[in-house]
């Protein structure tokens, strides 16, 4: 078997899924199923909460009792059946039930993919895991442009119907054969109680996870809001989905030269210059409610979104001691990527309401405290810090969409 292959099928898969589901789902909730915006706000926020207990407790705690195949397939098949069950739900109870379920197994598979590659990578049966993960940005960014069409042609009841399409052929994917190493069962590791807590011994940790918990925070309403945003400014259907992707391939471009263009900034710097360009991006967004505008904004997801999560990755492998890594990436996935986002999502669908333009200045309440804080940690941690080889080999692997 070719194990790279197999790795890159499976990122590529699963986030042609992914390019679905986070930038279209709010809209299917909207107009195919009829909820208001302040109602599908909620449905999402207490869905990402939902994630959030899942990426933390959850599926650490799973990992520790079944194998790496065992995992993938049980998550597909739970994100098959949860997505099937969106299909009747009509009422808000129902809706938001299933949408619980779905956030319990769907965005885990994240994970599971990557304790995947890390256990082929360990094995020795898979060399270049940024090469595989690559793979699944290039599918997030084809399933978008595909979708536009679809949408465009046949309206927005077609999202749930791709997006269980796409889930299906991952879970195929996922019960064909894959590499030996991923139907081991993994050896327990008892972590000692209290070990997330000793994370905030480390010096900075506590104020450096703040700012990133701010940073991520502001792209709630982006993520929930962005599709019905540019139908309210008249964005053509056929192009909605260029320009989402705008934002990922600036992503991809960012990783792509990040090393040697930022290796020698701080930490402090990276986070300040990451909410400097979110800032800017929401403020645009704002002032200029336009097609053109918005899609030029889409080239600072660079920095409020990227740049953000290589400075943090950058302070976790320069601070952070191996055996807490996991624990750390686990309170940064449910903080800053799941809970933060959860409220703001909230709050963004409050002021999308009043005006839709709110919802994008209305982040700022989140970049501009991230700044200043950054600004200090910047003055208080003034060493100059010179990335690591190891830092340089695992970062260059954190392409995330």
């Amino acid at each position: 078997m070719n194990t790279q292959r197999w790795m890159s099928t499976q990122f590529f898969s699963f986030f042609m899924t992914w390019g679905i589901f986070l930038p279209y789902w709010t809209g299917w909730i909207i107009y195919a199923k009829g909820f208001t915006v302040t109602e599908a706000s909620l449905i999402m926020s207490l869905g990402l909460v939902a994630r959030g207990l899942s990426t933390l407790f959850a599926f650490p705690y799973l990992s520790g009792k079944f194998s790496s195949k065992t995992l993938l397939n049980g998550m597909a098949i739970g994100t098959v059946i949860s997505l099937l069950s969106c299909i009747p739900a009509d009422s808000f109870a129902s809706l938001l039930a299933a949408t619980l379920f779905l956030h319990f197994f769907y965005p885990s598979l994240m994970p599971a993919l990557d304790s995947a590659a890390g256990v082929l990578v360990q094995s020795k049966q898979l060399r270049h895991y940024g090469k595989s993960r690559s793979w699944g940005s290039i599918g997030f960014v084809v399933s978008g442009l595909i979708l536009t069409i679809f949408t465009g042609a046949l309206g927005d009841e077609v999202i749930l119907w791709a997006l269980l399409l796409g889930a299906l052929v991952f879970m195929s994917l996922c019960l064909m054969p894959a590499p030996d190493a991923l139907s081991k069962k993994p050896k327990v590791d008892h972590t000692k109680k209290g070990g997330m807590l000793k994370l905030f011994r480390i010096k900075h940790f506590g104020l450096v996870l703040i700012i990133v918990i701010l940073l991520q925070a502001a792209h709630a309403s982006y993520y929930n809001y962005g599709y019905l945003f540019l139908q309210e400014i008249h964005a053509p259907k056929y192009l909605i989905g260029v320009i989402i992707n705008i934002a990922v391939i600036a992503e991809i471009f960012f990783f792509a030269i990040a090393d040697r263009t930022f290796q020698k900034f701080s930490v402090g710097s990276l986070l300040a210059l990451a909410a400097l360009g979110s800032t800017v991006r929401w403020i645009l967004v704002f002032a200029f409610p336009n097609v053109i505008v918005f899609s030029i904004a889409q080239t600072l997801h660079a920095f409020s979104f990227a740049l953000g999560h290589y400075a943090f990755m950058k302070f976790l492998f320069k601070n952070i001691p191996h055996a807490q890594i996991p624990n750390a990436q686990g309170i940064y996935s449910a903080l800053a990527l799941s809970w933060s986002t959860a409220v703001f999502t909230i709050f963004g669908g409050y002021l999308y309401e009043i005006e839709p333009r709110y919802a994008f200045i209305g982040m700022i309440i989140c970049t501009i405290p991230s700044m200043l804080l950054a600004l200090i940690y910047r003055q208080i941690d003034h060493k100059v810090v010179e990335p690591t080889k190891i830092f340089d080999q695992k970062l260059n692997s954190k392409i995330s969409v």
